[in-house]
């Protein structure tokens, strides 16, 4: 069964530009080929009483626990945070408030599955997608497959690291009214009082981006609806992030997600969101970070920190 057709709905799609470049498309699949993924036995998993229950029931179905952004990979230890609703806790960064699962499809047991994920690693989509972005395939290698995300998934705010030059995700949800569920990706802005810090990133190529509170963004659009894709290359203003707040037992976020990731390293320093705290760095780190800010930040955005500052109003408070 082809699914050429995607391709050229790739190729056809125009740039949005809020609140960044990227490709949206609803309907991505053919509504004969979403009733057979949401439907599959690999996609569409049998209800659980327990999060014993539904790890088995992934395993079974040819899903692996995989390292990901916002995760943990010990089953065991995310079945004891898990049994505490609410625990404020995390694992991964301290920018979160939790942690989750995701767990990628290591093997199909459909031949329909089989085929769409021969497709997503085909070298046709990715040529398609280098092409649109114009990366050169040269420069990069692909990583993809379909994979679920379990309650407490969190990824806070972030542009994505320099190294990840694409990234598409598609919602094939197989819940009902998976729309309104609390686990779909938001894409954000950073609020006036931090835009400082998108500053320091456009003028440091070197300097790592990172993720960031959520208190410092606002969501300006979020990808609720299932069957969409949305494609970006990542750069300073490419903000997202996921704060997954579901009962997973019934069903689960899952999605088609892939990268296109440069081989070069280019970063050479790791700056983390405390250190963008100016008022409670360190202060040879406040002196450093305020110094190179100065350097790449317009005049009109430090006469504005400064009033914020001389004003008896913080930039950012303590997390």
């Amino acid at each position: 069964m082809s699914f050429e057709y995607l391709l050229e709905k790739i190729n056809a799609a125009e740039f949005g530009h809020e609140p960044f470049s990227h490709l949206y498309i609803k309907d991505f699949f053919n509504d004969q080929h979403l009733s057979q993924i949401t439907a599959a036995p690999e996609i569409a998993l049998r209800a659980r009483d327990s999060d014993d229950q539904l790890f088995d029931e992934l395993f079974e179905a040819g899903y692996k626990i995989i390292d990901f952004p916002g995760c943990i990979t010990n089953k065991d230890t995310y079945i004891s945070w898990h049994r505490v609703k609410g625990a404020k806790q995390t694992h991964n960064n301290s920018s979160c408030e939790g942690f989750g699962v995701t767990l990628r499809l290591m093997s199909a047991g459909t031949p329909f599955i089989s085929e769409l994920m021969q497709f997503i690693n085909g070298q046709r989509l990715q040529d398609v997608l280098a092409a649109k972005f114009g990366i050169d395939l040269d420069d990069v290698f692909y990583d993809t497959g379909i994979q679920k995300y379990l309650d407490g998934y969190e990824i806070s705010p972030h542009p994505d690291i320099r190294k990840k030059a694409l990234t598409f995700m598609v919602n094939i949800n197989p819940g009902p009214g998976s729309e309104e569920k609390e686990h779909h990706t938001h894409y954000l802005v950073f609020r006036d009082a931090y835009k400082y810090v998108q500053a320091y990133w456009e003028g440091h190529p070197e300097a790592e981006r990172c993720w960031v509170p959520w208190s410092w963004c606002d969501t300006r659009k979020m990808q609720r609806e299932n069957n969409s894709i949305v494609i970006f290359s990542p750069t300073n203003f490419t903000m997202h992030g996921v704060k997954a707040r579901y009962d997973h037992l019934g069903s689960q976020r899952t999605q088609l997600y892939g990268n296109l990731w440069y081989h070069a390293q280019t970063v050479t320093s790791h700056p983390e969101w405390e250190d963008f705290v100016i008022t409670q760095a360190k202060p040879k780190l406040a002196a450093s970070i305020k110094s190179k800010v100065k350097s790449v930040v317009p005049a009109s955005m430090k006469a504005f920190i400064k009033s914020r500052i001389t004003g008896g109003k913080h930039v950012a408070r303590k997390f």
